[in-house]
């Protein structure tokens, strides 16, 4: 999968330095990926949870951080929407989040 807005993820690294093993693991298991489908995901993560037009949630790090992507599984692309703590995800307001 091709991920874009990588910045996001470099960026919250460095001010969260202990995501960072997490987030490259994820990132390189990412990368290397060819999804087709939430299926593929759920498979590989099954903590991930998913809301409306196709986003996914990643718990990064013991769900310490939560990671918000959108996916274009056509085109084999993953766009980083929003990174942060899990306390400040309980205060975001996604679109279809589900709880």
């Amino acid at each position: 999968m091709q991920l874009v807005g990588l910045l996001k993820l470099d960026a919250f690294k460095q001010t969260h330095a202990d995501s960072r093993g997490p987030l490259d693991a994820w990132q390189t298991e990412v990368e290397a990926a060819s999804w087709s489908g939430s299926q593929e995901i759920k498979d590989r993560y099954p903590s991930a949870s998913f809301l409306a037009d196709n986003r996914v949630i990643f718990n990064i790090k013991g769900n310490t951080y939560r990671l918000v992507v959108k996916t274009r599984y056509q085109n084999g692309i993953v766009l980083i929407e929003w990174i942060g703590t899990h306390a400040e995800y309980d205060k975001q307001d996604f679109k279809g989040r589900r709880k």
